[in-house]
């Protein structure tokens, strides 16, 4: 069980501006848009990159010349296709993070957005495994369920994959779970401390309220259940066909990036964080991904937990994840080995 830290904690943790002795070199491919530009604003906080590098098709250098002036000690450098942008970008790079491609719209699934988003995550795949091969690698771009099987696909065919340090960011589930839960049981995000495990949409994500030490009544369990699995909907419908869920997922993203700096650059123990990774958990049943809280280290994945205990509601959920699961990761892997 992780529980959600509040944003006081991030503020805390990511305004430090005292240079760090060992930082990193970190790249944000999609920075220009409605996640990347907010994500790489709280990366600009953090005391443990050296280098924030951005890379979008337009625009960046305007986001990295704002930024820049932000009196934190990282350089930021802006950077677009033209003159080998993107391997100026990401050449040295220790931690690589994607929110590029295209935002969801009113009545469009996560799996909607794969026909666009797939093509250019294959692309920046691409290009990593290339001028970056050993970086940390953390997918937002939807659909997480196929875009990090092609992430580790290209990887593979280019002979470069370490499984342990590919993630798909999952983190936005916790938050709003850890948020739906404090609403419903009137206490702190603090004591709302929800294990979600599964995928990044709809059906796939599983919150574990039996887990929480709290105590829900049937009612309770549906309605936070289906709302930790169609949050994203809300945002949706609320922007009105002009975006998706851009600030919360920043946060979120902002949040697993540094968790992971805590462990691999300031060698930081006991870091935990809810991420889609290659996992054995349920390899078994054909799914060769999972999320679940998984223990970060210097080299990435140190240890994947393991489900705990769940009540007899939500196995169902489980098995209703898993077929789910097995095809949207298949879907990922066919997009790049078809013919």
């Amino acid at each position: 069980m992780f529980a959600t830290r509040q944003i006081t904690s991030l503020a805390q943790r990511s305004f430090s501006t005292s240079a760090s002795s060992n930082a990193a070199k970190v790249a944000v491919l999609g920075a220009a848009g409605g996640i990347g530009q907010p994500l790489s604003l709280l990366l600009k906080q953090s005391s443990l990159i050296s280098h924030l590098s951005l890379y979008d098709i337009v625009n960046t250098p305007g986001v990295a010349a704002d930024l820049s002036h932000i009196n934190t000690d990282s350089k930021v450098t802006g950077h677009i296709p033209k003159d080998d942008g993107l391997k100026e970008a990401l050449t040295g790079c220790d931690v690589v993070v994607i929110p590029a491609g295209v935002p969801r719209k009113p009545g469009m699934t996560r799996d909607d957005l794969f026909n666009t988003n797939a093509s250019i995550v294959r692309d920046l795949a691409v290009a990593c495994a290339e001028h970056c091969p050993k970086a940390h690698v953390l997918v937002i771009a939807n659909p997480v369920n196929s875009t990090v099987p092609i992430v580790a696909e290209v990887f593979q065919k280019a002979g470069v994959f370490d499984p342990k340090k590919l993630f798909g960011v999952t983190t936005l589930d916790v938050v709003r779970a850890s948020r739906f839960v404090s609403e419903v049981k009137k206490v702190s995000t603090e004591d709302a401390k929800i294990t979600v495990i599964g995928g990044h949409s709809g059906v796939t994500i599983v919150p574990l309220l039996s887990q929480s030490g709290h105590s829900f009544t049937e009612e309770e369990v549906k309605a936070l259940t289906k709302r930790i699995q169609f949050g994203g909907d809300e945002v949706v419908q609320a922007k009105n066909g002009t975006g998706s869920a851009t600030l919360s997922m920043a946060f979120a993203g902002a949040r697993f990036t540094n968790s992971l700096l805590e462990a691999t650059v300031a060698g930081k123990k006991g870091v935990v964080e809810p991420t889609f990774v290659k996992s054995d958990i349920f390899a078994a049943q054909g799914v060769e991904y999972f999320a679940t809280n998984v223990e970060l280290g210097a080299q990435g994945v140190e240890k994947i937990h393991a489900v705990g205990k769940v009540n007899a509601y939500e196995q169902t959920l489980i098995d209703a994840a898993i077929p789910e699961l097995k095809s949207n990761i298949a879907k990922g892997k066919a997009f790049i080995n078809k013919a």
